[in-house]
């Protein structure tokens, strides 16, 4: 049999551990990220996320990054309030150090990380039986990849030519 001490002891036990679990999970970045510019929805540290990304999502190496960045800011800032805010929460929890390491699976800081660490985590994700985990891997694809083929700077490298009509070169 339970005492009423014993049920107040413990309910503040729990306490304690839940306001410690919150403290620690909120989203800190593990570096002081560099700015970026003038970004309208990502923050440093979410830039940072999409510049370690980047390059393995898209499989090339020497890529515009910082228009990459900018590309995907450009895109999340015009999309509904409902999305920004999910969008959101997905980089604040990549963010978190403790999310980045057990839900990810990516122990380095993310500049830090190997392109066979990052790939592991999108390839993790990507299969993942969890629609949650293949929602924040597809909304990662997506947007790193209209950043990227949606630049001109990728269009040579792909070998397109934009029609001459749009480019204002014919009447």
């Amino acid at each position: 049999m339970i005492t009423r001490r014993q049920l107040i002891k413990t309910g503040m036990a729990g306490s304690v551990v839940l306001l410690a679990a919150g403290f620690l999970a909120s989203p800190q970045p593990d570096l002081p990220a560099a700015s970026q510019g003038h970004l309208v929805f990502l923050q440093a540290a979410d830039a940072q996320i999409i510049r370690s990304l980047a390059p393995v999502m898209l499989g090339m190496a020497g890529l515009a990054l910082d228009d990459i960045v900018r590309g995907v800011d450009v895109a999340i800032a015009h999309l509904l309030p409902a999305v920004q805010q999910e969008l959101r929460q997905l980089f604040d929890l990549l963010g978190n150090r403790w999310a980045r390491r057990w839900l990810a699976g990516v122990h380095s800081p993310w500049a830090q990380a190997t392109p066979d660490e990052l790939a592991a985590f999108l390839q993790r994700w990507q299969q993942s039986p969890l629609l949650l985990l293949r929602s924040g891997f597809q909304a990662l694809h997506a947007l790193i990849n209209a950043a990227w083929f949606g630049n001109p700077a990728s269009w040579s490298a792909l070998g397109y030519q934009q029609p001459q009509q749009v480019m204002g070169l014919l009447p």
